[in-house]
């Protein structure tokens, strides 16, 4: 993160901002402002189009991409993959409890086959993000989120997706701007 921030403000000509003040202040400044940035385009663009491009696990995958840009698990392929397993279980899970048409769990209650279904969903997510060594925690809350059937029909899920795909944006737009080695789709090996 503090390359993140040394990079952006050399770049800005602004490397007072890093020695004038204290890593911690630059960093949540950088943090602060970046979180605010993919949230609001995420939200303006849900406004404009009318669909749910805005999801509670964007802003632990916003977290990730700006504070541990050179993480495996904040990778491009990564984050997409992951949440696409994610939302493919979820689906999934639906599928198999016959939850597709019910409503959301939050808007009526929790039922027996909606816990099958987010035990389910939660399970395979883990399990196939490990098995393809594709690791993105905040998947197992797009996982969730499809399972209790918050967001449940395919052509929501794409858009989710879609959602994912301009976050990812963002990040290596930002990251590169800064200056980070910001991986175009697989992780960089970790140094011997």
């Amino acid at each position: 993160m503090a390359a993140v921030v040394h990079g952006l403000a050399t770049r800005a000509r602004l490397p007072y901002l890093v020695r004038a003040h204290s890593n911690r202040a630059v960093m949540g400044l950088f943090a602060f402002v970046n979180g605010i940035i993919s949230i609001a385009i995420m939200a303006t663009a849900a406004v404009l189009t009318g669909q749910p491009l805005i999801f509670p696990s964007l802003g632990p995958t916003a977290f990730l991409l700006f504070y541990t840009p050179t993480a495996p698990a904040a990778s491009p392929r990564n984050t997409i993959c992951g949440h696409a397993i994610g939302a493919a279980a979820g689906y999934l899970a639906l599928v198999v409890f016959g939850l597709t048409n019910a409503p959301p769990a939050l808007a009526t209650s929790v039922t027996w086959p909606r816990v099958g279904a987010a035990a389910l969903s939660l399970g395979l997510t883990s399990g196939l993000m490990v098995w393809l060594r594709v690791p993105h925690p905040p998947a197992g809350a797009t996982t969730l989120i499809v399972s209790l059937g918050i967001l449940r029909t395919p052509a929501q899920l794409a858009v989710l997706m879609l959602a994912v795909l301009l976050l990812v944006v963002q990040g290596f737009v930002i990251n590169r701007l800064a200056g980070i080695d910001y991986p175009t789709w697989s992780p960089r090996p970790a140094a011997s």
